[in-house]
């Protein structure tokens, strides 16, 4: 008889077991056998919750993107002035949970997942869209292009989580990105 309230219990170890995996090994090398040992289950278990690792890999971004959203949101509560938005959108990309080198790897991955899993290609467009919305609106009031400047600053950030995932990051991403900010809203 299956143990009552234990499958959101299981299936959140099995994410958290996935980014981490994925951390560890800095690519979707990993198998559905290697997650479920370290979530401490069964692999036939964690296929019965997920189907597979492509699903797992969704819901593992899922919950990065969740985790994502919540500095996002934390960030922009104490947000007064447009350029005090702007910075905290840029800064909650930054933010430790974001940026450890789990959830690094685990971005990275997904953006190769995108290429071939529809699912992981509409959370990835969606997040996409988000941060150009969340950026122009903050930039509106500040600069001609805001659009543009959006546009550079999304640019900015993944070329900043590409270079931590290739193991030569920035000395300081958050002030490279804060510093782009302060020059493309200078013109204002």
């Amino acid at each position: 008889m299956p143990k009552l309230g234990m499958e959101p219990i299981r299936r959140k170890a099995l994410v958290a077991a996935a980014i981490a995996e994925i951390g560890e090994a800095g690519s979707l090398d990993v198998t559905v056998s290697r997650i479920a040992r370290r979530a401490g289950m069964s692999s036939a278990l964690a296929h019965h919750y997920f189907g597979g690792k492509d699903q797992m890999f969704v819901a593992a971004m899922r919950e990065i993107l969740r985790g994502y959203s919540a500095e996002v949101r934390r960030a922009l509560a104490g947000a007064v002035t447009p350029r005090d938005r702007a910075r905290a959108i840029v800064q909650a990309n930054f933010a430790d949970s974001c940026f450890d080198p789990s959830s690094v790897s685990a971005w990275m991955t997904f953006y190769v997942q995108a290429q071939t899993n529809p699912e992981a290609l509409r959370l990835l467009r969606l997040y996409q869209r988000r941060l150009r919305s969340n950026l122009t609106h903050a930039l509106r009031p500040l600069c001609r292009d805001p659009v543009g400047a959006a546009d550079t600053l999304a640019a900015l950030i993944d070329g900043l989580y590409i270079r931590a995932a290739l193991t030569a990051p920035d000395a300081d991403p958050e002030g490279r990105a804060l510093a782009l900010l302060n020059t493309l809203t200078e013109t204002t």
